[in-house]
């Protein structure tokens, strides 16, 4: 087995048994928090026997471990049971709600890539000057903030006082788009309708871009720190001292093994997106998977929060193992470590 092999199977063992133990972490708080949930899915006017019927039928008068045991097997078959906010199953609320928010997630994380390393470069590269603080102010800024406050300046500034961006929503009303996978802009694309891809491009950049600035900050602060590191290294001296231009030293010998430690924190923040979206997607009206997270733990619907625990879980693990593979690609070091120690 190869080594990237090896490093696969070991990550997702590993990420198997976290995956266990967010389900039965979040299995066992969720039936802890005060509330019947019973008695808020019916409301305050159903009788004591409809709660004790639904109470029966939902298992909550059993023990905590022979619910959990019913959940385990319901989630063999692929069955995360029926949402009490919806009344649909809780697959088919995922399944509609999740690829809004991996939407928004992935255009942010295009963004806050495209965007905070080139900064980081131009802060590396112009230490001591002006690019360099203005960069270093700015990042600091962004990385100060929380997402939601960026979400709320931008809204005021580009869609109030210079209406230029739509306020919310993901597409214009005027457009009526067939759903083949749920990702707006390429189903857009897929039905040949370039006006409604537009128009959806321009409904997602402000959410976007609030949710990314904290880490465009982070990715600038990281790619600046790491470069200058790697411009004290004698290979990077010795290139200066044979006159190669600036710009090929920056990009070339100073920025790649600058970007390998900067891309472990920059997964990171990637898959917390996930997490930290739902007041994006509040501010903005974004029909997400966070916000319907939300939703369902003010009604206590047992179901859905299991189940969007479990998904933003798994997200969460998939992109650090993708991280993991990338850093492992990039650097020999790893996979030669790999081998030595089979």
């Amino acid at each position: 087995m190869s080594p990237v092999l090896r490093l696969l199977a070991r990550r997702l063992g590993i990420s198997l048994i976290v995956l266990l133990g967010v389900s039965m972490l979040i299995f066992g708080i969720a039936r802890v928090i005060p509330g019947d949930p019973a008695r808020i899915a019916l409301g305050p006017n159903a009788t004591t026997e409809q709660v004790a019927n639904l109470r029966a039928e939902l298992h909550l008068d059993e023990s905590i471990v022979t619910q959990y045991g019913y959940f385990v097997a319901d989630l063999a078959r692929g069955d995360l049971g029926q949402s009490l906010y919806t009344n649909r199953p809780v697959t088919r609320d995922i399944a509609e709600f999740l690829p809004a928010t991996l939407e928004l997630v992935l255009v942010a994380g295009v963004l806050m890539v495209c965007i905070g390393l080139p900064l980081g470069m131009i802060s590396a590269r112009y230490r001591g000057r002006w690019p360099d603080h203005v960069i270093r102010l700015v990042s600091l800024l962004g990385v100060s903030a929380p997402s939601f406050v960026w979400a709320v300046i931008l809204m005021l500034v580009f869609a109030f006082f210079l209406p230029i961006f739509p306020v919310a929503g993901r597409i214009s009303d005027v457009y009526q788009i067939e759903w083949v996978t749920g990702f707006l802009m390429i189903d857009t694309l897929l039905a040949g309708n370039f006006k409604a891809f537009a128009d959806a491009a321009w409904h997602i950049v402000l959410p976007a871009l609030a949710l990314a600035v904290s880490g465009i900050g982070q990715a600038a602060r990281l790619t600046r720190s790491n470069m200058v590191e790697t411009y004290d290294k004698p290979y990077i001296e010795m290139a200066q001292a044979y006159g190669f231009k600036a710009r090929r030293i920056a990009a070339r010998y100073a920025f790649k093994p600058s970007l390998i430690p900067s891309l472990t924190i920059i997964g990171l923040d990637f898959a917390a997106m996930l997490g930290n979206a739902f007041l994006v997607e509040a501010v903005f009206a974004w029909p997400g998977l966070s916000r319907y997270g939300v939703a369902v733990i003010l009604r206590k619907d047992l179901n859905a929060i299991i189940g969007t625990v479990l998904i933003i879980s798994a997200t969460f693990l998939i992109v650090n193992l993708m991280v993991d593979l990338l850093i492992a690609f990039l650097n020999p070091r790893i996979r030669h470590s790999q081998r030595a120690g089979s």
